[in-house]
């Protein structure tokens, strides 16, 4: 017997968990046992793709949050948690908003999200870095960092604002009765204000990464050349754990991880103040997950009796700022900027093209943005019970400001550059086609992009590769460096769903989907072939897959995004977890869709 076939058995003496609907599971369905817990599978064989998925997230359960692997990754990581949120609402809600509030527990004062929340009972030397390189209490003090948790000091895409919106949607009773949205609003409106006014080292309204872990795709072949000005730590300096995990081949070269370790360092030492470092990049994708969590944002503002105007349109300014800072015409995407590149004075990019031998000029123009409002203060009211929480979140954010600021005048120098554009092909560059304000024609071109030679999707690649197939840094098994990720793949599904392309999302809705079965949930997979490469049952495409299999196949974007998401299963697989049941669903007022995500429907080397 299998070990499917053994979890859909029941242990002798097991009780079934009360249904608070009082009525008996629909046919077909299984509740499955594991451990004590019940996970329900509505309609579904045993074995299916459903509960295979919802057992690997079973399992990388901790009881408050979720870790990507046992493994490799025994920790709680920033965006790992929001995609997870995401997938976990299908099974429990509950469960979904505890992922979100354990994650944003850790939050620091000055509004920054950690990208490591560490666990305490794991031993020091099973992760490098580990808490006792970042002392988040002492070093990070002055930018308001917990006492009572160690974290990490630098941030990770900001997915925040969007995952909590969805798992709103998947139970708006149970939401409500928790007060979920009104705790949250103020502290991802914190994150966000930390992002748009600290984080603009550009002095364009984007906001900065200050470290490749931060972007998610952490060994990506964009962080070569802004890398290339930082000198590495000692190699005796620190140990990689990682390996103990992976194939050296696999993984970033020690020359790139004493770079990694560098920078930390340095950041770490500095107190965690932002711009006085040596790295400094305009990402793509970072932010457009920003400017998706700000349509967001609004939502929930609206959910809450604001107007939400405000954020709507300070959305629009940011799509406005990607687009005059990091979209290149000639090359049919968008790609980053080193902010600290060039010339200094954001005249030319970098010298030839390495991706094609010495290709041309076309990203030797430069554009600069009068669109830097985005930061300003924001306008529109908040009502009833949103304010006061506000106005304390605001506080505690603009004191921290305040004491950040003692990087001064060196942070003032580097904001006056406008760097240059890098000169590689990622697939951060498609990820703004998730926005709803993007002109058509760059979404046109973007999807013309995606099919042709440097992503081959579908065509060549059975999943789009995270690096340029014809790049001169390609390798299909290195961390971000070729192999397909599932995250940015199921948001490539969400943009091309959004701006009418529904054959091509439901191509790569079905490629997705035999990908994650085939693969056993893997890390990361060759694009090219599929295989598993990285860490099996991994969280993020366990959850992914669910969200996916929640998507009703052909379904119009539009037309789903009113609908409430509520399966029969979650209030079963609550009480397994010994919560109480929640009230009745109350309720929901339809709005206006402002994006693909309003539906009802781990990367690299991590640090």
């Amino acid at each position: 017997m299998d070990s499917t076939t053994q979890l859909t058995i029941r242990r002798t003496g097991t009780t079934t968990p009360a249904r608070t609907s009082g009525s008996p599971a629909p046919p077909g369905s299984h509740e499955i046992t594991h451990s004590g817990a019940h996970v329900y599978d509505p309609d579904r064989p045993a074995g299916s793709l459903h509960l295979r998925a919802a057992r690997v997230l079973e399992g990388n359960w901790t009881g408050t949050s979720t870790v990507p692997s046992h493994g490799l990754y025994p920790h709680q990581w920033s965006w790992d948690s929001a995609f997870i949120a995401i997938g976990l609402r299908h099974l429990s809600p509950l469960r979904a908003q505890t992922e979100l509030e354990t994650l944003l527990g850790a939050q620091w004062g000055d509004g920054r999200i950690p990208h490591i929340v560490f666990n305490p009972s794991v031993p020091l030397d099973a992760y490098f870095p580990s808490p006792d390189f970042w002392r988040s209490s002492t070093a990070g003090r002055a930018a308001g960092a917990p006492r009572t948790v160690q974290t990490s000091g630098i941030v990770q895409p900001p997915v925040h604002a969007l995952a909590a919106w969805l798992v709103h949607q998947a139970d708006p009773g149970l939401s409500r009765s928790r007060s979920f949205l009104s705790r949250m609003y103020p502290r991802l409106a914190a994150w966000h204000r930390y992002l748009l006014h600290r984080r603009d080292l550009g002095g364009g309204g984007l906001a900065s990464v200050v470290h490749p872990w931060e972007q998610g795709m952490d060994n990506s072949p964009c962080w070569d050349a802004p890398l290339s000005r930082v000198t590495p730590a000692a190699p005796r300096s620190f140990r990689r754990a990682d390996l103990d995990h992976g194939s050296a081949e696999d993984r970033p070269t020690d020359l790139d991880y004493g770079r990694y370790v560098r920078l930390a360092t340095d950041y770490r030492d500095g107190g965690y103040a932002d711009g006085a470092g040596e790295f400094a990049v305009e990402d793509p994708a970072f932010n457009a997950l920003l400017i998706a969590s700000e349509h967001a944002l609004a939502a929930i503002a609206q959910e809450l009796g604001a107007a939400g105007t405000a954020r709507h349109a300070r959305a629009e300014r940011l799509t406005a700022a990607l687009v005059e800072r990091l979209w290149e015409p000639a090359e049919g995407m968008f790609f980053c900027r080193d902010v600290y590149g060039g010339d200094g004075r954001g005249g030319e990019s970098y010298g030839g093209d390495a991706r094609d031998g010495g290709e041309s000029g076309a990203l030797g123009s430069e554009r600069r943005s009068s669109e830097s409002g985005a930061h300003g203060s924001e306008r529109g009211s908040r009502s009833g019970a949103l304010a006061p929480e506000r106005r304390s979140a605001e506080s505690s954010a603009h004191a921290s400001e305040r004491r950040s600021r003692q990087s001064g005048a060196h942070a003032s120098e580097q904001r006056s550059r406008t760097g240059a554009l890098i000169p590689e092909r990622s697939v951060a560059g498609l990820l703004p086609l998730i926005l709803p304000a993007l002109p058509r024609d760059i979404a046109a071109t973007l999807v013309r992009t995606a099919g042709g030679p440097h992503f081959g999707l579908g065509g060549v690649a059975r999943l789009a590769p995270s690096y340029d197939l014809t790049g001169h840094a390609f390798d299909p098994h290195r961390y971000w460096r070729g192999p397909a990720w599932f995250n940015t793949n199921w948001l490539l599904e969400r943009g091309l769903r959004l701006h009418g392309e529904h054959g091509r999302a439901e191509e790569l809705r079905a490629a997705l989907l035999e990908t994650a079965d085939t693969s056993g949930f893997a890390e990361y997979v060759d694009p090219y072939t599929g295989e598993a490469c990285g860490a099996l049952g991994f969280s993020w495409t366990a959850a992914l897959t669910l969200d996916l299999l929640h998507e009703p196949a052909g379904a119009d974007q539009a037309d789903r995004s009113t609908q409430v998401v509520s399966h029969p299963g979650h209030r079963a697989f609550d009480r397994a977890q010994g919560t109480p049941p929640h009230t009745a669903h109350a309720s929901h007022t339809p709005h206006t869709p402002r994006s693909s995500f309003e539906t009802g429907a781990k990367g690299g080397d991590r640090g």
